[in-house]
C-alpha cells in the first residue's frame, strides 16, 4: 500500500460538511501540494490524518495502518508540523529536541547524533544553546520541522509550512523542504503560495468546500497551459519590431500595454518559453527584463476555485 492513503474521508461539524468524501493516494517519495482556498478543508484533512480530529466517516491509512483505529501505529512514521509551533521559551533548540527524542522513546545517544543532525538540516545548529524565546517566526518554524524529523519518519505532513514568514524564511523553509525530497521521504504540504508549491512540489491535489478538485503531477497539470510573459525594453518597439514578435512560432497573442513593455502569450513549455525569448532576441530588441506573469498552477487554480474564493 502507498504511504498515505485516504478513502471516502468526511468531517461534518453540526451542518457544515468540511471535507466530503475525499480520496486521495499519495505515491511513495513525492511531495504533494495540498491547495485551496480558505476554508477548503486542507487543515481538517490534516488534522484527520494526524489524528488530532477523528473522521465521521471514511478511511485513512499511513504506511498500511488504519489512522482512525490504531493511531498510535500509524503515526509512528509520520512526522507532523500542523498550524502555528510553540515551544517553551526557557528551553534551547536542543534541549527541544531532546524532549521531544525522550518522548519518542530514543536514548540519549540516539538523541543527541540526532538533534545535531536535525539542527544541521534546519539550518539552526549554530543557535542549538540559544533559547527558543528569542526565535523569529522563521526559526520556530525551521525547529518543528526539525522535530518532526528526530524519529526519521518516512513520512511528513506540513500544513502551510511558510505561513507569516518574511521572504527570507519563506525561502530558507523551502530549500530544507527541497532538502528533504533528495531524501525519499514523502510530503504532503497544504500551502496558499500557488509559485511555491510549482516550483516545490511533484504533484497537486486542489480541493474546494472539501471536494477534491484535480490530482496531478505538476507536470501533466502545466501541459499545454498558454503562458503569458511581460516583456520590458530598453527603447519602444517600433510597428516592425511587433509584427515581427507577432509572426514568432508559438506565439499566440502580443499586448502593448505601457510604451516599453509588452505582453507576449505563447502555448508550450520551457522550450517553447525559450525559443519566443531567442525569437525576440533576434528581431534586434533590446530586452530589459522577461518575466512570466504567473505560473501555470495558478491558471489551473483560477479555472477550478469560483472567484471570491480565495
Amino acid at each position: 500500500m502507498e504511504p498515505i492513503v485516504i478513502e471516502n474521508l468526511s468531517k461534518k461539524y453540526g451542518k457544515l460538511l468540511a471535507v466530503d468524501n475525499l480520496s486521495l493516494v499519495v505515491e511513495r517519495g513525492v511531495c504533494v501540494g495540498y491547495l485551496g482556498p480558505n476554508g477548503a478543508g486542507k487543515t481538517t484533512t490534516i488534522k484527520m490524518l494526524t489524528n488530532l480530529l477523528r473522521a465521521t466517516s471514511g478511511k485513512a491509512y499511513l504506511n498500511g495502518i488504519d489512522v482512525i483505529h490504531h493511531p498510535k501505529a500509524a503515526l509512528d512514521g509520520v512526522g507532523a508540523v500542523v498550524e502555528t509551533p510553540e515551544f517553551y521559551p526557557q528551553l534551547t533548540s536542543i534541549e527541544c529536541l531532546s524532549y521531544v527524542g525522550t518522548i519518542r522513546g530514543l536514548s540519549a545517544d540516539v538523541i543527541a547524533d540526532r538533534s545535531h543532525a536535525a539542527l544541521q538540516q534546519v539550518k539552526l545548529l549554530d543557535v542549538a544553546e540559544r533559547r527558543t524565546g528569542t526565535f523569529s517566526k522563521g526559526m520556530k518554524q525551521r525547529l518543528a520541522i526539525a522535530q518532526a524529523l528526530m524519529h526519521q519518519p518516512s513520512i511528513l505532513i506540513l500544513d502551510e509550512p511558510t505561513s507569516g514568514l518574511d521572504p527570507r524564511g519563506m525561502v530558507e523553509v523551502r530549500e530544507i523542504i527541497k532538502g528533504l525530497i533528495k531524501t525519499d521521504i514523502t510530503i504532503l504540504m497544504s500551502s496558499h503560495l500557488l509559485n511555491e508549491v510549482q516550483e516545490v512540489c511533484d504533484k497537486v491535489a486542489i480541493v474546494d468546500r472539501g471536494v477534491l478538485l484535480t490530482y496531478d503531477s505538476v507536470k501533466n497539470l502545466s501541459r499545454g497551459q498558454d503562458v503569458t510573459v511581460t516583456i520590458n525594453t530598453l527603447d519602444p518597439i517600433t510597428p516592425p519590431e511587433f509584427k515581427a514578435i507577432k509572426a514568432l512560432k508559438d506565439v499566440k497573442s502580443v499586448k502593448r500595454t505601457e510604451t516599453l513593455t509588452l505582453k507576449v502569450s505563447f502555448g508550450g513549455g520551457p522550450q517553447a518559453q525559450f525559443r519566443v525569448l531567442r525569437g525576440i532576441i533576434n528581431t534586434g530588441i533590446k530586452v530589459v527584463s522577461y518575466m512570466p506573469q504567473r505560473a501555470a498552477i495558478e491558471d489551473i487554480y483560477l479555472q477550478l476555485v469560483p472567484e471570491g474564493e480565495a
